[in-house]
């Protein structure tokens, strides 16, 4: 599911990419999650999982950003992993996205019709295994997306299984059919994740998230946030970009008394290679 550029300021090609990583660079983020689009005219709207695309894309932020943290996106629909699993091999990302586990995918209108049909993100056990596979392969450290609170609890399955010998959680909150974005969750998930682990929330929706935002850093979670995921700022109004986003989260962490990281910083954090 991606945002549609002709109806929300995202971009699409390795230039605007680059662009919009840079004024979320200068206001303060040290991790680019990546979300890589068809390039052709008007198609901006659909996934891409060309290798060349990806590399293109990520070569551009890297320039753009000095040091940044590339965490490349993985969902798709069905078994064939192939395209996401190429683009991995390809630009060896420091993070990749492992979808943690299977969520019925829906949203209702409030005329009881679905915003779109009903879909399952399938994610069983041996798709997260090929996916691991190939991060172990390529260096890449699997950041765990989990949409439900028995997708949080399987992540330490995978740990005891053998699967992985990292855990790090992405609570992602919002979805309307997954987890709510609710302050009150969080110390409940807190008590589900490996002793020890690195955490953050995604949080999908408008104004209402930012206290939950808030929430993480106070916790002591990693802040995360862009037009993927909202387009609201706190005040409620539309963001022009993903600076903007980010310059509202960094304020959450020092709010929070936190000071947000740099990339070297984050990759001590993170126990990645420095640059």
């Amino acid at each position: 599911m991606l945002t549609d550029p002709k109806q929300h300021p995202v971009p699409v090609t390795p230039a605007q990419m680059a662009a919009a990583a840079r004024e979320a660079f200068d206001a303060g983020a040290s991790i680019m999650h990546v979300h890589l689009r068809r390039q052709e005219p008007g198609m901006g709207h659909l996934p891409s999982w060309d290798p060349a695309v990806a590399a293109e894309i990520v070569d551009a932020i890297r320039v753009a950003c000095p040091g940044v943290i590339i965490n490349l996106t993985t969902g798709v629909i069905g078994p064939d992993i192939a395209g996401p699993l190429a683009c991995i091999r390809r630009v060896k990302p420091e993070i990749a996205a492992c979808n943690a586990g299977t969520l019925n995918y829906l949203k209702l209108r409030d005329d009881g019709r679905w915003a779109w049909p009903p879909m399952v993100f399938d994610n069983p056990v041996e798709k997260v295994q090929a996916f691991l596979d190939v991060m172990k392969e390529t260096d890449t450290r699997p950041e765990f997306e989990c949409f439900d609170v028995g997708i949080v609890r399987s992540v330490g399955m995978y740990r005891k299984a053998g699967m992985t010998d990292h855990t790090e959680y992405n609570f992602v909150m919002g979805v309307a059919s997954g987890m709510p974005a609710d302050v009150d969750l969080l110390p409940l998930l807190l008590r589900w994740i490996e002793p020890g682990s690195l955490w953050q929330a995604t949080l999908i929706g408008r104004a209402e998230i930012w206290p939950v935002h808030q929430r993480v850093a106070e916790l002591g979670g990693m802040l995360r946030t862009g037009l993927e995921d909202s387009f609201y700022l706190p005040d409620g109004s539309r963001a022009a970009g993903n600076g903007a986003m980010i310059e509202a989260l960094a304020r959450c962490a020092r709010n929070a008394g936190r000071e947000v990281a740099s990339p070297a910083e984050a990759r001590a954090i993170l126990g990645l290679a420095a640059t």
